[in-house]
């Protein structure tokens, strides 16, 4: 028996002799995969289903329409809710939430290093240069079922007692105009699954991103930045409402896939960016004033020839080098295009565009 298939069954054996145990999904104990820097993780281009449970739709209100129960609606149609303590507010349109700090991004830099830190992960990616940073995949331990079983097993055997999920997170800082800064987080989730009926063998696959973990890791960086317990808990309450109505195409101008954004620059240079984030591309830069991100970018034929998820574990083996691309979010009053340019900033028309494209279409509905 494979040592992963041991580890399955055994923590199948103790959960049901725990029948009375029960998974404590409120709280957060995050206990690093490796402590040391991975291999670099494609995005994955098989997209699961997006997870709609957490789709909110759009507006503009301010705080204190927000204490008022009272909704004013923007201009363009799309709604921003917002919700601010001090020089700290999170704000939100459709299902994207971002933080938004009226200090400077060097004097935030560390301080979300450290939260990070604190909370049990290990950076993969630190880079204060072009404002991002990314933990290494990692095990929320507080999934696990607290009981005698557990607690026996888990002195023992600790590494073979698992959750079978692993969670990878992405900050991101952007400078604003006015000396401020928008941090967003972005989630991404695997999970161990049997790929045999004998189940005698397991593999990694990509779950839904869970925009509620990201939100509780807004409202507890909330908390490291000044607020207190109570006024973060205020801060990011939320409504619940309908899911907003897509509002992104796959088409293809000049023999070029694109996709089309039915919303302006500003909205549309957001949405990308948590696009890439969440789908994994590795963002080397950006240039807000042209409208590119500068991604990096490996094929489904890479990926299969070892694994997805082995390669964040396995620090053996070949691989070819990425290819680089530029996203590019070009405007035209309230419609936005996103296209897929070669380093030269050439329309690019291969199959790995279309790729891109399909993917950053599918998480953009």
């Amino acid at each position: 028996m494979k040592p992963t298939t041991a580890r399955l069954g055994l923590l199948g054996l103790a959960m049901a002799l725990s029948a009375c145990s029960t998974f404590n999904s409120e709280k957060i104990d995050y206990k690093s995969a490796v402590k040391a820097p991975t291999l670099e993780v494609p995005p994955d281009l098989s997209q699961l289903t997006r997870d709609t449970r957490y789709n909110v739709p759009g507006g503009v209100v301010s705080a204190n329409a927000l204490q008022a129960g009272q909704a004013t609606q923007a201009p363009s149609g799309a709604q921003t809710v917002v919700n601010a303590v001090g020089d700290v507010r999170i704000e939100r349109v459709g299902n994207e939430r971002w933080l938004v700090i009226q200090r400077p991004a060097d004097k935030l830099w560390d301080p979300v290093r450290d939260f990070w830190l604190e909370n049990g992960f290990v950076l993969v990616q630190d880079d204060a240069k072009i404002g991002i940073m990314e933990t290494d995949w990692a095990e929320n331990r507080a999934k696990l079922p607290q009981d005698v079983i557990r607690s026996a097993l888990g002195k023992v055997f600790d590494s073979l007692y698992s959750t079978g999920e692993r969670d990878k997170f992405r900050t991101r800082l952007e400078r604003k105009p006015d000396g401020g800064t928008e941090i967003y987080i972005t989630h991404r989730g695997m999970q161990e699954v049997y790929s045999s009926r004998e189940k005698d063998a397991t593999v990694w696959q990509p779950r839904a991103a869970d925009m509620e973990l990201e939100t509780e890791f807004m409202r507890r960086l909330m908390v490291k930045l000044g607020l207190s317990q109570e006024q973060s808990q205020a801060a990011t309450a939320s409504v619940q409402a309908a899911p907003a109505a897509p509002s992104a195409r796959m088409d293809t101008v000049d023999n070029a896939p694109v996709v089309l954004l039915d919303e302006g620059f500003d909205r549309a240079w957001r949405r990308v960016g948590l696009a890439l984030d969440r789908t994994g591309f590795t963002v080397e830069d950006r240039d807000r004033s042209r409208g590119i991100y500068y991604v990096r970018y490996v094929s489904p034929e890479e990926q299969k020839a070892k694994g997805f998820f082995g390669r964040i574990f396995s620090q053996g083996g070949e691989a070819s080098a990425p290819v680089k691309y530029q996203i590019q979010v070009r405007a035209e009053g309230e419609r936005s295009t996103v296209s897929v340019l070669t380093t030269a900033g050439a329309p690019e028309t291969s199959a790995n565009a279309q790729r891109i494209v399909r993917v950053l279409t599918d998480d953009l509905k």
